[in-house]
């Protein structure tokens, strides 16, 4: 470089005309008019337009040369633009170039270098260097970078320690498969990539840290989707001598801080709690999408005595007849697009979907079947109006109420019946087991240290399906944003936790050995939760793709199209660390 930059390619304005600069970017475009060379050079800040004329002889032959991505610098004076562009932050000036200088060439890119785009995300991938370049892109990674400084200082300004947790650990069971690191100078032992640092986080406390957070990777193995990665950030927090009131109230105050600084929505606080039963048995979903109606209602006594048999053997105990009223939408389903509305609860384990068309002249695949009491029924619970579009299904309560659940976000989004930009609610009282067919047992439905309701703890060893939790998720437009719980902080209480979950005295001594005898040397009373930052980024960057937000993110199947990873290793680095493959 022969210069030093002086400003960057998005910042100069009208009132720097005169300025002399230096600027150094990328050529985004170039237009040849003769007389006259235009370049637009972009850095991260956006785009400037440079001028070369035809008798400054040695800058105009480079110009001439130049094509799109190379990299140059530019010595020049600021000049009002006479004709000027109102769609870019700079399109009331260019720069007349004294001086041009080639930093580096390009090849032709395989991939254009705009947001419009067309191409697979797969050579968006491949090619991710040259897709950082995008504008959209840019925005998304700044974006996430303010986000977290915004984080961090609050985290700061309320007394946290920043703690940073190792990621060669112990594996961890009750929760998603593990990445296993093989240990080369641990022969035939295994470390595990933390899934979150749980565990150590709770030992910061009994280690009288008071208030710890960080913001760290985890690592789980599982199948992939619009919203997850197998490597993903949370910011991840803990707090002594609290209880859920604390976190919930400390939390709302950092939600408040960011949707004030990151959007144009006024958050009230507090902000609503929903139980736990209320979300499943009304929305079919532990993370209600509360920015439209349209709840799940039981319709079980209606059918009763009902001579449609499908609908009336589902009115005993643990099954349920559920339906949902979509206002006015009825002309918006054909019989084949209701067949197909059919097809996607199957996937959920419905057997079928019944619909009625409300009218005078009730369109319904159940129609000799809806008597005058049914109607009249039906009408009471679901004050159901001319061109309502009402859909039912029955089976197991759980069932019927996940894929209720699954119907009801499909058909609103189908719909276009989101009515609100954000709605928050956090979801509390979560149950403490959920019954494992595969393991024939109970499992944690968080994880084994979260504490129950004090009311529910005698229930533990005798009828663990009813205990509840000091659990909480903070829901914001029907995503799981963070969650959390009060911990116990008794270690006979734990042990008879895990005697509820079956846990042998070695599973619990392999498992959790270290930390149970942690437990013994006096533990304060303390409560955490962990934000997924992917997720909280794609909210405020408004896109439903986390590959959006993530500088170098897998595909799919887990890999990365850029580094070709996972990838084979040589056999001596295997035989290194005792490992064959089959």
């Amino acid at each position: 470089m022969e210069f030093k930059r002086t400003n960057m390619c998005g910042d100069l304005r009208i009132e720097n005309v005169g300025d002399s600069v230096v600027l150094m970017g990328w050529v985004a475009k170039k237009r040849n008019l003769g007389s006259l060379v235009f370049i637009d050079l972009r850095d991260k800040t956006g785009i400037t337009q440079i001028v070369v004329r035809e008798d400054d002889k040695d800058n105009y032959e480079k110009a001439r040369s130049i094509t799109q991505e190379y990299v140059i610098e530019v010595k020049g004076r600021v000049n009002e633009r006479e004709s000027k562009n109102p769609d870019i932050a700079t399109g009331d000036i260019e720069i007349i170039a004294d001086k041009i200088n080639i930093l580096d060439k390009a090849k032709t890119p395989p991939i254009y270098i705009k947001d419009d785009d067309d191409v697979s995300e797969n050579l968006r991938l491949k090619y991710r260097y040259l897709d950082l370049r995008k504008p959209s892109v840019q925005r998304n990674l700044k974006l996430r970078s303010d986000i977290v400084r915004t984080m961090r200082e609050y985290m700061y300004n309320n007394d946290f320690t920043e703690v940073e947790t190792p990621f060669l650990t112990k594996p961890t069971p009750e929760g998603a498969r593990d990445y296993l690191v093989p240990s080369r100078i641990n022969e035939g032992k295994f470390y595990a990539l933390p899934q979150s640092p749980q565990l150590l986080k709770q030992i910061l406390m009994i280690g009288s840290l008071d208030r710890y957070f960080q913001v760290v990777k985890c690592f789980r193995d599982e199948d992939l989707r619009a919203n997850r990665q197998p490597e993903f950030t949370q910011l991840d927090l803990e707090m002594s001598f609290s209880d859920q009131d604390d976190v919930i109230a400390m939390n709302e105050g950092l939600l408040k801080e960011l949707f004030d600084k990151y959007t144009d929505y006024d958050l009230k606080l507090p902000i609503d709690r929903m139980d736990y039963s209320e979300a499943i048995t009304s929305y079919g979903s532990d993370k209600p999408d509360l920015r439209y109606g349209y709840k799940i209602t039981d319709v079980s006594s209606v059918f009763e005595n009902s001579d449609f048999k499908v609908f009336a053997d589902n009115t005993s105990d643990g099954r349920s007849v559920r339906a949902i009223n979509f206002k006015n939408i009825a002309d918006n389903y054909s019989r084949k697009q209701l067949d197909k509305l059919t097809d996607f609860v199957k996937d959920y384990g419905l057997k079928g979907l019944s619909y009625i068309k409300y009218s005078e002249d009730i369109q319904s695949s159940i129609k000799k079947f809806l008597t005058d009491d049914v109607i009249a029924g039906l009408k009471d619970k679901l004050e159901m109006e001319d061109g309502d579009l009402i859909l039912i299904g029955a089976d197991k309560n759980k069932t019927v109420l996940e894929a209720m659940g699954a119907l009801r976000r499909k058909v609103a989004k189908d719909n276009d019946l989101i009515e609100k930009e954000y709605a928050l609610c956090w979801v509390v009282n979560f149950p403490m087991f959920e019954y494992s067919e595969e393991e024939d047992r109970y499992v944690s439905q968080h994880h084994p240290f979260t504490m129950p309701n004090e009311e529910d703890i005698d229930l533990l060893l005798t009828e663990p399906e009813k205990v509840r939790t000091q659990a909480y998720d903070i829901v914001i437009n029907g995503d799981e944003m963070g969650g959390g719980s009060v911990r116990i902080n008794n270690s006979d209480l734990q042990e008879k936790v895990f005697e509820a979950l079956k846990l042998s005295d070695e599973d619990i001594k392999n498992k959790f050995g270290f930390f149970i005898e942690a437990l013994q040397y006096g533990t304060p009373p303390h409560a955490g939760l962990a934000y997924g930052l992917d997720r909280l980024v794609m909210l405020f960057a408004k896109t439903d793709n986390i590959k959006d937000i993530i500088a170098f993110p897998k595909t799919q199947s887990a890999t990365c199209p850029l580094t070709e990873a996972p990838s084979l290793v040589d056999e001596k680095a295997l035989e290194e660390l005792n490992i064959k493959l089959r």
